[in-house]
């Protein structure tokens, strides 16, 4: 790094906030005056730097900074009369004021905006856009050629050093050489067609062009360059950008504190909006400039007079002194920077060890991925979970070792993967179910979420994953479904139990049925009295009884029995002639009277049979038992309607209904409303039905009735299930019972 960046660097690293205030000399309050070169004009001069000196003047307090602005011929006079305080003008006029006046840079002016902003700037050579005679630099020889000012390195002596290499000299090659003063005559000379050809300055063109002076389709650039990260328009090399200069009479104590205030100014500032740059950086090295005026053999280097030590120490003498203070003060300073930089650094590793100390005690794994899906990051419970090292994840592919197949084994393509998805559109998602694959080769489930990284600006620079392993909680759930399997399998027991007297009942007469056709059969054989067709009607009696009371054993006999928990397609009236014939005998003694019902497109649905026996079996008993003692009309009406993708079928009594009161808390476990009961059946029918993608919901009118009803995946015979997807979630629709009773 150059000394003289560094030593910037050094000062306002060891500076404090209020530096600017506390090395400005405590003097009475003064005018500083700025020389800026009015290379396009004495109004666009001030206006664009007039706020530069306002910003210093609110930055140094006890002064008040101002703009003079100077033409080319006006610049060496003022720096020699003392009649300005700084000078702001483009580098080869530094580099000669250097030389014959001791002046010296303090700062470099930034240009651009935003990431195009740049220190460097250059020349460009153009012309009309309609001179097809001029396509090359070589072309302009014998031409009307117009620059800005002898002394303009942007606006002439750039083009004449660039001319020079492809042998055209400026002062003997070309038919005029004029000169316009400021940038925009020279524009506006080429654009109007007075000239054949001119050359400004860099971002002299644009500038115009935003201001609707010209555009830039009317004019081309001869020669023109391109230069990784330099975007303006140029034909020459490029030089560094305008010193902001001190005089030598400047007091130190005062440039410094201008040095300071204008290094710190923001890039967006509004002094710097005015002006139409970026701020400012240290100063730059000028070197360049200085072989490129030696080139072309103009000042400081028009003199062939050899320059001895002597020269140079008479010249120097005051830069040498100050010189040797900006070493002594650079090796205090570096000193102090080091010591800070090492506790920094010890600062820095105590911070990452308590980060990765973080990371570790979480029970959760967490890893992060870059842009490239690479690991940047693992924590130990993820090594743990997963049996990498962290050294094998970090800076490789996170989805091809973790993530690579899905839990069937088909691949998993890294395009579909949530992890990378989500630092490709910066969203955050939570994954309730997928898989992570091991070392060993094994998989283990998981649910996790995936976080845009972004950093201070905003930009994603990657996404952090924080990954549970699920496979205790899937056990536990499995283990709970099937605790839930035996709990209803024992309820169904249990129901039957309850129901005995009356399924006894219901095979009590098929038997009774039986024994007393059979017996009378024996006796007209016994008498002789027995022919062929009167056995044959008897026979056949048997027969039908023997078959009545064989399917309800057959209902019952799988109404009791495990069955496996696929669901299939089931027909709705085989479910409904099973409750049916279970409750047959009950509903006769307790004088309701049960019906079914089943809508067009309703015969057939997506279930676990005997589950869903068990709920309407549960539900009917619930409203039999309700309508016990009520003395009008009673009746259970099983009824199916299609209703979309979906069949919701209902249990609509016409008892004295629920109460007052929400009968949501009827589906909670151990909630009940008749006297004896345990309060599971409700509860149990309804975990049933939201394990088939529905709910359980109830309808009440006191006096009236109540209706229970749900939905389930309606089944065309003919194709299966329906292909669209469905929600088995009840619509909630307020029940007519005036109508349903009917």
């Amino acid at each position: 790094m150059p000394a003289p960046i560094l030593l910037v660097i050094l000062l306002l690293a060891a500076a404090p906030p209020d530096l600017a205030a506390a090395e400005t000399p405590a003097a009475t309050n003064g005018r500083v005056l700025i020389g800026v070169l009015s290379h396009r004009g004495d109004a666009h001069s001030g206006s664009t730097w007039q706020p530069t000196a306002d910003y210093l003047t609110a930055q140094v307090p006890g002064f008040r900074f101002d703009v003079v602005p100077l033409d080319f011929a006006a610049v060496g006079s003022a720096v020699a009369t003392g009649s300005v305080d700084f000078v702001l003008v483009n580098p080869a006029i530094y580099v000669a004021l250097e030389q014959d006046q001791g002046i010296s840079r303090i700062a470099t002016l930034r240009t651009g905006s935003g990431e195009h902003a740049r220190n460097l700037f250059g020349g460009v050579i153009f012309t009309r856009a309609d001179r097809d005679d001029l396509e090359r630099l070589a072309d302009l020889a014998g031409t009307h050629f117009m620059a800005v000012d002898p002394t303009s390195l942007g606006g002439f002596e750039m083009a004449q050093a660039e001319l020079l290499r492809h042998g055209i000299d400026l002062t003997e090659d070309l038919r005029s050489l004029v000169f316009g003063g400021i940038h925009d005559a020279v524009v506006l000379a080429v654009r109007d067609g007075t000239v054949d050809a001119g050359t400004v300055r860099t971002e002299v063109l644009e500038q115009m062009a935003a201001a609707g002076v010209v555009a830039l389709d009317e004019l081309k650039v001869l020669g023109a360059r391109d230069t990784p990260g330099f975007t303006p328009l140029h034909s020459t090399p490029l030089y560094p950008e305008w010193p902001f200069s001190k005089l030598a009479d400047t007091p130190m104590d005062l440039a410094q504190a201008v040095a300071i205030a204008l290094l710190r100014m923001p890039a967006d500032d509004a002094a710097a909006r005015a002006g139409g740059y970026a701020g400012w950086t240290v100063p730059l090295d000028y070197q360049p400039v200085h072989e490129m005026l030696r080139e072309l053999k103009r000042a400081p280097y028009d003199e062939e007079a050899p320059f001895t030590l002597a020269d140079a120490v008479a010249r120097y003498w005051l830069a040498v002194v100050i010189g040797t203070l900006a070493l002594v003060t650079m090796a205090l300073l570096t000193s102090r920077v080091l010591r800070l930089n090492q506790r920094l650094s010890r600062a820095n590793t105590r911070l990452e060890r308590r980060h990765q100390l973080i990371l570790d005690s979480v029970a959760e794994g967490i890893y992060g991925v870059d842009l490239n899906a690479r690991t940047t990051f693992v924590n130990k419970a993820m090594e743990r979970m997963t049996g990498w090292r962290a050294d094998e994840l970090i800076g490789n592919e996170t989805h091809e070792i973790l993530h690579h197949t899905r839990a069937d084994g088909e691949p998993h393509p890294r395009e579909e993967c949530p992890v990378c998805a989500t630092f490709g559109d910066d969203e955050f998602r939570f994954v309730d179910d997928d898989i992570v694959w091991r070392r060993d080769g094994g998989s283990f489930p998981v649910e996790y979420s995936a976080t845009p990284i972004r950093d201070e600006q905003g930009q994603t620079l990657g996404t952090v994953v924080v990954c549970r392993d699920i496979t205790e909680r899937r056990e536990a759930a499995e283990r709970f479904r099937r605790q839930e399997a035996e709990q209803a399998h024992v309820t169904r027991l249990s129901t039957l139990g309850e129901m005995a007297s009356g399924i006894a009942h219901e095979l009590n007469q098929p038997l009774t049925a039986i024994t007393t056709n059979a017996r009378a059969c024996v006796r007209m054989i016994g008498a002789g009295r027995a022919d062929t067709e009167t056995c044959k009607e008897v026979m056949n009696k048997i027969a039908e009884q023997a078959e009545r009371a064989g399917e309800v054993i057959r209902h019952i006999r799988r109404f009791v029995r495990k069955e496996a928990p696929e669901m299939a397609p089931v027909a709705v009236a085989d479910m409904f002639e099973t409750v049916l014939v279970l409750m047959r005998q009950d509903a006769r003694r307790a004088g309701v009277a049960l019906h079914r019902q089943i809508g067009f497109g309703a015969d057939t649905v997506m279930a676990q049979r005997t589950q869903i026996e068990q709920v309407l079996l549960n539900l009917v008993r619930n409203a039999v038992e309700a309508m016990v003692d009520q003395p009008r009309e009673r009746r259970v009406l099983l009824l199916a309607r299609r209703n979309g993708e979906a069949v919701e079928i209902r249990v609509v009594d016409t008892g004295p209904g629920l109460g007052k009161g929400s009968p949501e808390h009827l589906f909670e476990p151990f909630v009940t409303t008749k006297p004896q009961g345990l309060g599971v059946g409700l509860s149990i029918s309804h975990g049933i039905i939201e394990a088939h993608g529905g709910r359980l919901r109830v309808d009440s009118t006191p006096g009236i009735g109540a209706t229970f009803f749900f939905s389930l995946l309606y089944v065309d015979k003919h194709r299966g299930v329906t292909p669209s997807t469905v929600s088995l979630q009840s619509d909630g629709h307020e029940t007519d019972h005036a109508g349903e009773h009917a």
